[in-house]
């Protein structure tokens, strides 16, 4: 089921409605940055969550804005960092892995439908090293979950490595606890 919105534009948004949201923006575009009174999500944190492109793309057209924080602290690219696969991804990777691969291509598709989220993010202008209510930036919670992928991408946009959070850890110091190697590399190169 997921997460219920007090707001309707915000729930279309998390759940793929691109008809209710256009329908909601059209009607006035404060409706594109307008905050859930529950967790203070916006439409755009919404879709991100849940990793929708379409909509997405279309609230950055209506320019909402990406640097705006939840009750959490956290902007749209912390939740485009932190998602993960679903569990019904898994599943259907583990049933078609078999199948000529088609459960290797199912997690490159949806590993690039992420790196695409981040990156469209990143082109508008989001501040990549916001931190939420732990101190944490989009970088540490990419070192957390071992994001190959992202992390370069989060240092070519001049994510810092060495900010710390609540726990006086940095990236680079998570990604040492971890053993997470190469990225300590990356970060080390970068710093």
């Amino acid at each position: 089921m997921g997460i219920l919105y007090s707001e309707p534009i915000c729930q279309a948004a998390y759940q793929n409605d691109l008809g209710q949201v256009w329908r909601w923006a059209k009607e006035s575009n404060h409706y594109v940055d307008i905050q859930d009174s529950f967790n203070g999500d916006t439409p755009l944190i919404c879709a991100c969550r849940r990793g929708h492109l379409r909509i997405v793309s279309f609230l950055l057209r209506r320019n909402a804005d990406v640097n705006l924080k939840n009750l959490k602290e956290r902007t749209c690219l912390h939740y485009a960092v932190k998602k993960r696969f679903t569990f019904f991804d898994y599943l259907l990777i583990i049933l078609l892995m078999p199948v000529l691969l088609i459960g290797y291509f199912l997690m490159v598709s949806k590993t690039k439908q992420n790196e695409t989220l981040v990156r469209m993010l990143l082109n508008a202008g989001v501040e990549v090293n916001a931190t939420d209510c732990d101190g944490y930036t989009a970088l540490h919670y990419a070192c957390q979950m071992k994001n190959q992928t992202l992390v370069p991408l989060l240092l070519e946009a001049h994510a810092d490595p060495m900010i710390k959070n609540k726990h006086g850890e940095s990236s680079l110091d998570i990604a040492q606890r971890l053993k997470f190697s190469q990225i300590a590399l990356m970060l080390k190169r970068a710093s």
